[in-house]
């Protein structure tokens, strides 16, 4: 599984490595799993299809196999912002507004250019609110996931509704930008009960993180830019699985701890980044 996104900037140096592996006959098109996502400044009218046009060349791929809608807001902001920017155009959620991008997806599959449709970064309030008015349901919905902050309430709504949870930042996201760090953020990797599992399978705690993910039911997609590491997290899902009482201890971690919080898409009047997230139930106006 490929997770790309048209924001990531590197989909064309992709494109090439898939190119060169199709040539040398390393891998058929069909083997692979390639996603992809559209940005918020490219939600209007007639935009989601040049999106689409845009990391399909880059890709240099005929389909993709999931094309997600990245944040449900059209909110952008500038590269490298600081947690404080506010774009003067950003505001709340509106439904109408993403049920024109979302329609736009299913044009997508309807023209053979994606073969499923996903969400991102959604709250079950979003959820309850657009799905109803989908002709083509998302298969999956990407969503923070690991051990300190588990959503068992969105991760049961998704399962429930035949929609596959996949989780980012699955060992806590160590590396992420500065702007979304706080004083009271876990580092999912530190936490004893997982190290003391991780010890007793003599790994690293990261490992135990993926492992957890897996047998739960999520598909995780760490990050990494070392063969290494993409052959261990591979690796370890197929061998030594975590027992039942270690997978109720890790249970028993979540500390509701969103590390990804979304400030930078935030709107003026906003109180705090728990808008975006719809803290109290009902979707922030």
């Amino acid at each position: 599984m490929f997770d790309c996104a048209a924001v990531y900037g590197n989909e064309d140096r992709i494109g090439k490595v898939f190119q060169d592996a199709f040539a040398k006959g390393k891998v058929k098109r069909e083997e692979l799993f390639v996603m992809t996502k559209v940005w918020n400044d490219m939600h209007g009218k007639g935009d989601v299809l040049i999106s689409c046009a845009k990391s399909l060349k880059d890709l240099q791929l005929d389909y993709v196999d999931i094309f997600f809608v990245h944040w449900p807001f059209r909110n952008y902001h500038e590269p490298g912002a600081s947690g404080d920017y506010r774009h003067p155009d950003s505001k709340p959620f509106n439904v109408d507004e993403y049920m024109e991008t979302w329609r736009q997806c299913e044009r997508l599959v309807d023209m053979g250019l994606t073969r499923f449709i996903g969400m991102s970064n959604m709250t079950i309030p979003k959820l309850e609110a657009v799905l109803p008015q989908c002709r083509i349901k998302p298969v999956a919905i990407e969503m923070e996931l690991h051990p300190s902050f588990q959503q068992p309430e969105l991760f049961e709504y998704c399962v429930a509704r035949d929609i596959q949870p996949i989780g980012f930042c699955p060992i806590g996201s160590p590396t992420r930008p500065d702007r979304d760090k706080t004083e009271n953020d876990i580092t999912d990797i530190e936490m004893p009960e997982l190290v003391e599992i991780a010890k007793a399978h003599n790994v690293h705690p990261a490992i135990i993180c993926i492992k957890w993910a897996v047998q739960r039911g999520q598909i995780p997609i760490p990050f990494s830019v070392k063969e290494n590491e993409y052959v261990s997290n591979l690796k370890c899902v197929t061998e030594d699985p975590l027992s039942d009482e270690e997978m109720a201890i890790i249970k028993k971690l979540d500390q509701n701890n969103r590390l990804i919080k979304g400030q930078v898409f935030l709107w003026e009047g906003a109180k705090g980044w728990e808008d975006l997230w719809d803290v109290d139930g009902t979707i922030t106006k």
